[in-house]
C-alpha cells in the first residue's frame, strides 16, 4: 500500500512537470507565431462596386492608385491599396476619399479612410443615393 502511494505521488509530480512543459511550449509557440505573418502586398488598381439606389444598378469600376474617378455626383480618390499574401486569409485594404459634388463650387467630403473588402460594414459609407464597397485590390 505504501509503495502504491509513492507511485501515485510520483505520477502526480511528473504530470505537473509535463503540464508545465506543455503550457510553456504553447506560450512560446504563440509568441513566435505572431512574427510569422507576412507583410501585405501593395496593389496598383482598385476594383470598387457602386450601387445606384435609385436605379438599382450596380457598376464595377477600376481606379488606379493615386487616380481620381467621377461617377454621378461622386468623386473618388484612391491613395493606397494592399492585399494580404495568398497564404493568409484573403483581405483587401483600400485608403480612399469620396466627395459629393452636388455643389460644384463646394464639394463635401463624405468619406475618408480605409475600406476592407471582407467587411464593408466595418467602415460604412453613408449616402442617400450611392453605396460604394471594395471588391478587390489588383497586383500587376
Amino acid at each position: 500500500m505504501h509503495n502504491l502511494k509513492q507511485k501515485i505521488v510520483l505520477l502526480k509530480k511528473n504530470m505537473k512537470h509535463g503540464t508545465r512543459k506543455i503550457f510553456l511550449s504553447l506560450i512560446i509557440f504563440i509568441f513566435c507565431s505572431f512574427g510569422l505573418k507576412a507583410d501585405p502586398i501593395e496593389g496598383q488598381t482598385v476594383n470598387l462596386k457602386i450601387l445606384d439606389k435609385i436605379t438599382a444598378q450596380i457598376k464595377t469600376i477600376k481606379i488606379d492608385v493615386n487616380d481620381i474617378y467621377e461617377y454621378g455626383t461622386l468623386k473618388i480618390e484612391i491613395y493606397a491599396c494592399y492585399k494580404r499574401p495568398p497564404e493568409e486569409i484573403p483581405e483587401d485594404f483600400v485608403l480612399l476619399r469620396i466627395f459629393d459634388m452636388i455643389k460644384e463650387n463646394n464639394p463635401e467630403n463624405i468619406f475618408q479612410g480605409w475600406m476592407l473588402s471582407s467587411s464593408p460594414a466595418a467602415t460604412p459609407f453613408e449616402h442617400p443615393i450611392y453605396d460604394v464597397w471594395v471588391k478587390n485590390c489588383e497586383i500587376d
